[in-house]
């Protein structure tokens, strides 16, 4: 029986993962494979950490160069993470001509074109399962299962720390840093959750899975992003109340050959599935001419979900190398000479309804100079409510308008804010599948 060599580059959470994966499963994934997978050689800094299950101490190193450049290995495994380093080690292993696996979504949105092209002069194959969704076969549905499909949208949470604390939020009517405290406290958030709160990983992912479901090369900058920091108790409530959930979308449709590719706080109707996706769990819904509506759900993030998806990459790529059939499957789904430049539609030019909230003075008047703002951009208001005074004589305004288009909103939004009976920044939250119920 024939045995794929592999060597680990980190071992720190995802690696300590798919290093236990292979030991405890070894047994089920040789019967499936009818080859064994044999991990060689690990590269760490900390070689003798506890890793929680015995590894034995002659598989580490501290030189992840020799891993990559040992002869015997078939397969590297990148979970050291960073964009530099992982990038020059995983160059120098594709030029070894050793097949990759990666998780680094920062690094394949950011600089995947590179690796790419490297693996494809190469004829070599580059697995990213885990790069998106975690545990969700994400990659492999777009790349595969919907291969005879034009896709015309996706939509999902993808980010399981934003989705924790807007779910603390709307659950138990905490503020925003309240929810942060507890998403750090039970180790869904980084000490530093700039990336994740701001929505630069949810970005990341959107990259990667538009590019695949497209055949458009897409960079990071095309994406318009806004995070979650804003989100107060209030605009849970008033969401809540007219049968909304906000939740942090990615957001990616192709139309009339151009993309559309964003990230937001987005209000979405009750009886959406994806407003029941709570805690820190991810789902992505994707659309598809022939197949119609698909959604993936489960654990986006974490040890052993990553190390699932990892381990998912590995066995196809043995498997390809059991049959002589490495890129037997397209690394970004189409062929290299099919990867085009799609334009991508600012984000100005998008056309929504709109959720507002003011914290406008209470007097008389202040509704008809806010509404006629509005009406002057061709903004026309759907309904308006007005909550309690707070203590500094300001009342939350909140309205939900009709169909508008984003630049007219910013526009108007820049007037209002100048108003004398306007007091702090407006508050803007775009919704999408909207239902009658306002």
């Amino acid at each position: 029986m024939r045995t794929i060599q592999v060597g680990l580059l980190g071992c720190g959470t995802v690696g300590s993962g798919v290093a236990k994966l292979l030991l405890h499963q070894n047994d089920i994934i040789q019967k499936r494979l009818g080859a064994a997978i044999r991990l060689k050689s690990i590269a760490d800094i900390d070689v003798h950490r506890d890793r929680g299950f015995p590894l034995d101490s002659n598989l580490f190193t501290t030189d992840a160069r020799s891993v990559v450049d040992d002869s015997d290995i078939d397969i590297v495994i990148e979970a050291i993470g960073g964009t530099d380093m992982a990038k020059d080690l995983i160059l120098r292993a594709i030029e070894n001509g050793k097949q990759v696996i990666t998780a680094n979504k920062a690094l394949l949105s950011d600089q995947g074109s590179q690796l790419f092209r490297a693996a494809a002069a190469k004829h070599v194959d580059l697995g990213f399962e885990a790069s998106v969704g975690g545990g969700m076969p994400v990659i492999k549905t777009l790349r595969e299962s919907l291969v005879g499909n034009t896709i015309a949208c996706m939509s999902g949470i993808l980010n399981g720390t934003c989705n924790y604390i807007l779910s603390k939020i709307t659950d138990e009517h905490c503020t925003f840093e309240a929810g942060l405290n507890e998403a750090q406290k039970n180790g869904y958030a980084e000490a530093d959750p700039t990336l994740d709160v701001e929505g630069m990983d949810t970005a990341h992912k959107l990259a990667i899975i538009s590019t695949l479901a497209y055949g458009s090369a897409m960079n990071l900058s095309d994406i318009y992003v806004e995070g979650i920091s804003r989100i107060s108790p209030m605009d849970i409530e008033f969401a809540d109340q007219f049968d909304y959930r906000i939740k942090l979308l990615a957001i990616s449709k192709c139309r009339n050959n151009a993309i559309e590719a964003r990230v937001h706080p987005t209000m979405i109707p009750r009886d959406n599935l994806l407003s029941s996706v709570n805690g820190c769990l991810n789902a992505l819904s994707i659309t598809g001419d022939a197949a119609g509506d698909i959604l993936l759900y489960g654990r986006g993030a974490g040890m052993m979900p990553t190390a699932s998806a990892i381990v998912s990459d590995l066995v196809d790529i043995s498997r390809n190398i059991l049959t002589g059939s490495v890129g037997r499957i397209p690394i970004l789904s189409f062929q290299p000479e099919s990867i085009r430049h799609m334009p991508v539609i600012p984000i100005e030019e998008l056309v929504s309804h709109y959720y507002f909230r003011f914290a406008a003075m209470d007097q008389p008047g202040v509704l008809s100079k806010i509404a006629g703002i509005l009406g002057n951009y061709r903004i026309s208001l759907k309904s308006v409510h007005q909550k309690g005074r707070k203590s500094n004589s300001s009342v939350p305004l909140v309205m939900f308008t009709h169909l508008a288009k984003e630049r007219d909103v910013r526009l108007a939004l820049s007037e209002i804010v100048k108003l004398d009976v306007v007091c702090d920044a407006p508050m803007l939250i775009r919704i999408e599948d909207v239902n009658g119920g306002i």
